[in-house]
């Protein structure tokens, strides 16, 4: 179920992914603030659309102006313990981890994915892309399902 938004111009391409963080303190007073806050905070989406022929509208948080789009929640990679991997299963991310420089930190932290929150694993991708876990953890990089 795709929802119309507004969206910085630099954003407003076809397959871009985003998490909707909420109002930033330069929506207060914007004529066009109901329009661009209509999504769920935390939620990762992906531009399904770009409204043609859409007005740039001026925008105090965007320097380049906002445009219409039609957005969709979207599926997040991440890795969870093999022995939770099933798809159908709901689960937790392990915890946070300070390897930036593995391979498979954005899928141990992924956006859109707060530590604590169960999800729904919808498909399980298999072995993640780092060679070894430094933190001695076994995982399975899986697919959670969109957020409603």
């Amino acid at each position: 179920m795709s929802k119309v938004t507004l969206i910085g111009t630099r954003l407003a391409s076809e397959g871009q992914e985003f998490v909707f963080e909420g109002e930033a303190s330069g929506c207060a007073g914007c004529p066009y603030r109901s329009q661009c806050l209509g999504l769920s905070p935390g939620v990762k989406y992906r531009v399904t659309d770009v409204r043609e022929n859409a007005q740039v509208l001026d925008c105090a948080v965007h320097d380049a102006g906002v445009q219409a789009v039609e957005v969709e929640p979207t599926s997040v990679p991440a890795n969870v313990s093999t022995r939770n991997a099933y798809a159908g299963s709901k689960v937790a991310l392990e915890g946070p981890c300070p390897h930036t420089e593995c391979p498979s930190h954005i899928y141990c932290e992924p956006d859109g994915v707060e530590f604590g929150e169960e999800r729904r694993i919808e498909t399980v991708i298999g072995e993640p892309p780092h060679d070894h876990c430094e933190l001695d953890r076994d995982l399975t990089l899986v697919e959670f399902a969109a957020e409603e």
